[in-house]
């Protein structure tokens, strides 16, 4: 990856349930262990969990950025595991649908940390509301969490559909969760290629990997730990620890898609 401009990466998904925070919270521990700085923004901002699932308390998240004038510096928090997140509210009806003007107070805020961040995840809400739309379109890469059930499928191609229907976006990246070995990880994203083959035009998918199914995933998630430091060795850990390894080697696009982007001005001036 190019040192000189974050890597922003949208951890996203059709529907909720197949384990999209636990693999960005991971994700972005697993980067850290490899000596990169790493910032996870939880970006499901009505129904956030990044911090239970980390087992943390912030004193402040984006709805004080938003709506009572506090800084970045303000919100932004250490994690023990070497990561920084920037937390959201839950249950707060406000934050459902962000204005204009929200948007743009996000993205400036968010130019402090461009010299500073190697890697930006965003961990979107599930579905195909405004705000999922927004996150993935400002991220730099959509990476797609499937899992083998039906309607993951099918809300997967629903998001893929809207984004290039709608977005004009081309490009994402796949990564199979809750499968108990390769070869059905690769059937499952055969069928999402297959349908966006034969029902819209010019996708680009591509398979990152899986993620096994692992009981240690669950004691972890209970004992409000990322899996890959309570259990390292684990299937699910290793897996995760190579995923990391492939997302290295991803360079920071060299055109802009014509979306709004985090650290847009940098990416522009670069052009």
């Amino acid at each position: 990856m190019k040192a000189d401009l974050p890597l922003v990466i949208s951890i996203t998904s059709g529907k909720g349930g197949v384990g999209k925070t636990n693999l960005a919270v991971n994700l972005a521990c697993c980067l850290a262990r490899e000596q990169k700085n790493v910032v996870l923004l939880d970006a499901d901002l009505g129904l956030a969990n990044v911090d239970v699932v980390l087992g943390l308390t912030p004193k402040r998240n984006l709805f004080h950025l938003f709506h009572e004038g506090a800084q970045l510096s303000d919100v932004i928090m250490d994690t023990p595991y070497g990561f920084k997140i920037l937390p959201a509210s839950s249950g707060v009806s406000e934050m459902l649908s962000l204005t204009a003007g929200q948007k743009i107070v996000l993205l400036e805020a968010m130019d402090e940390l461009e010299d500073a961040v190697d890697f930006l995840i965003v961990d979107t809400g599930a579905g195909i509301n405004e705000n999922v739309m927004y996150f993935n379109l400002a991220a730099q890469e959509r990476l797609i969490i499937l899992t083998p059930e039906p309607t993951s499928l099918t809300d997967a191609y629903a998001l893929i559909k809207v984004m290039q229907q709608n977005h004009d976006v081309h490009d994402f990246r796949v990564l199979v969760n809750l499968v108990s070995e390769e070869k059905s990880a690769k059937e499952v994203f055969r069928r999402l290629y297959k349908a966006c083959d034969h029902f819209l035009t010019g996708i680009s998918l591509d398979y990152v990997g899986m993620i096994p199914r692992d009981a240690g995933v669950r004691k972890a998630v209970i004992h409000q730990k990322p899996f890959c430091i309570q259990d390292p060795d684990g299937p699910a850990s290793q897996a995760l620890a190579g995923v990391a390894k492939t997302i290295q080697t991803w360079d920071v696009p060299n055109t802009l898609d014509g979306n709004i982007k985090f650290f847009w001005k940098r990416l522009l001036f670069r052009q």
